[in-house]
């Protein structure tokens, strides 16, 4: 069930914070209780996992899938769709139970490419044209794209943040890698800073943070007025909070959030598991991690922590 929440303007927070921490969008894993427990520890934004806008628009179902409340705010919905009409009809039916609306660009997984979703259209700047247009006239909140920088050629990444920008796009976010680049290799500073240089409006980058360090080299090189982490959070909730690992009063908010929002165990379990993975043995993680009910879980948090 999607309840409205109390609306908090994204672009005020641009406005009056120099340096935004943001909570990526990541499959399965930035849903309501772990965007929850994030707004403890210093994450201004959160984004939704990435939500199909034409199974979103024809299913209650699928909607019901997404969930939020007044502490879950402000919460950015972000959707994949190659059709601007499947876009903006999702985007009107969220609107009034979000903060604003994200166009993702940038997944690059091989079937939304094969789908024409995600990062195919950070190679086409023409389409994101189209799909930014309609949104923008179907909802009067504040709208943006995830991108990644064009494989090949920056002028491509610099042509589609340009149109973007005269369409009225909100602000902009810029993953470092290219859709082909695996998340281990290095961010690229100078494409993100090209792609914030081009433009006038806000630019988040995306990539490569895991710990404050890593966040204050990003603005250093960069100038962005973000950071987005993904792994970084599942690993370390707390990161922006400063903390060098998960502190246990964390754990305990998830767990206590978790079970109350009726998390899936799969889910409930996997996020304990990065949470916790720097504070186990190689041994006690492999026990852990082969644990396969909630009671069989907090049975060993209550024994060993």
């Amino acid at each position: 069930m999607v309840y409205e929440c109390r609306r908090q303007s994204i672009l005020q927070l641009f406005e009056d914070k120099p340096n935004l921490n943001v909570c990526a969008p990541m499959v399965r894993y930035s849903k309501g209780a772990f965007r929850e427990v994030l707004r403890d520890y210093n994450v201004d934004i959160a984004y939704t996992p990435m939500i199909l806008a034409d199974v979103f628009k024809s299913s209650e179902f699928a909607r019901l899938d997404y969930t939020t409340n007044d502490r879950d705010c402000p919460v950015v919905v972000q959707f994949a769709a190659h059709d601007p009409v499947d876009l903006a009809h999702a985007a009107q039916l969220v609107a009034p139970y979000a903060d604003g609306i994200d166009l993702n660009c940038g997944c690059p997984q091989k079937w939304a490419y094969k789908e024409c979703i995600g990062a195919y259209l950070s190679e086409r700047p023409e389409m994101v044209q189209e799909m930014v247009r309609s949104v923008k006239a179907a909802v009067d909140i504040p709208c943006s794209i995830k991108i990644r920088k064009h494989p090949t050629d920056m002028r491509q990444t610099i042509e589609l943040v340009r149109r973007a920008e005269k369409l009225g796009i909100d602000w902009i976010t810029v993953h470092g890698r290219t859709r082909h680049q695996k998340s281990t290799e290095p961010v690229d500073y100078e494409a993100i800073k090209l792609a914030k240089e081009s433009v006038s409006i806000p630019v988040l980058a995306n990539g490569g943070i895991f710990t404050l360090a890593d966040a204050d080299e990003m603005y250093n090189r960069t100038g962005v007025a973000g950071v987005m982490s993904a792994r970084g959070l599942l690993q370390n909730p707390a990161l922006f909070a400063g903390y060098a690992k998960t502190p246990l009063d964390c754990v305990e908010k998830y767990i206590n959030l978790a079970l109350a929002y009726g998390t899936p165990t799969f889910i409930f379990h996997h996020h304990l598991m990065y949470m916790m993975e720097s504070m186990m043995s190689g041994v006690e993680r492999k026990t852990f991690n082969c644990l396969s009910s909630v009671p069989a879980i907090l049975d060993h948090l209550a024994c060993y922590y």
